[in-house]
């Protein structure tokens, strides 16, 4: 009955992509990115975007190797999650880098007018698709992501599902649930941050803790790695 694996293989793969979300690593990078963020549904924006890069990056990749039916080299799955610590270390340092040049009036960015460049507070990063804004960062910060964990994905489908129309269904209810899950949890976030917005010195306290918490979670996870890639 097609069908119906299809079904209750997608549904499984909705509730452990939402399991997926809450890891340490991703809610440690995705909390980086909105620490400034003085908005509950910005915050949840932005979840969505990472949840949106992680799920393109885990379905074009996992895709490709349920179609060879073949695994991840195990080489190539330690490169990317060397490149999941090294963007926590990037990711950390950025929020201790922001914390520690906030002025009293919150965060500030760069911005031109043709010839004239000055800064004042203003939107992350981001682009267009038609009417739709998406943050460019979190997109990024989700496909890493979404890269480093394609391999064990496709090594537990291949195993446990026999159809290809299954596997992929899998995958791609994988990514919506992780994608549900951060954008939920990073609404739920920012929701105090949003609250704790007027007071800067707060808000630099938090980015600076989060800085750091990031930069020690890439540093103990990419240091196994790199005896083993050089």
């Amino acid at each position: 009955m097609p069908v119906l694996e299809i079904v209750a293989s997608s549904g499984f793969g909705s509730l452990l992509g939402m399991r997926h979300a809450l890891e340490p690593d991703h809610l440690v990078a995705v909390s980086t990115l909105f620490s400034d963020q003085r908005s509950s549904y910005k915050a949840a924006l932005l979840g969505v975007c990472w949840g949106l890069g992680h799920t393109l990056a885990l379905v074009v990749v996992g895709g490709m190797l349920v179609g060879l039916r073949a695994e991840m080299p195990a080489k190539v799955s330690d490169l990317f999650e060397f490149l999941v610590a090294s963007m926590l270390i990037g990711l950390g340092l950025r929020a201790i880098y922001q914390a520690a040049r906030q002025g009293a009036a919150g965060p500030t960015r760069l911005h031109e007018h043709g010839p004239i460049v000055h800064r004042h507070a203003g939107a992350p990063a981001h682009i267009h698709i038609g009417m739709w804004t998406l943050a460019r960062r979190p997109l990024l910060v989700g496909a890493v992501h979404g890269l480093a964990g394609s391999g064990a994905l496709t090594a537990l489908v291949l195993a446990t599902l026999p159809s290809t129309a299954a596997r992929l269904a899998y995958m791609a209810l994988f990514g919506l649930g992780s994608t549900v899950a951060m954008a939920a949890l990073s609404g739920l976030l920012g929701w105090p941050l949003a609250r704790l917005g007027s007071h800067h010195g707060v808000a630099r306290g938090v980015s600076l803790i989060v800085g750091c918490m990031s930069t020690a979670l890439g540093m103990v996870w990419g240091y196994p790695l790199v005896g083993r890639l050089f």
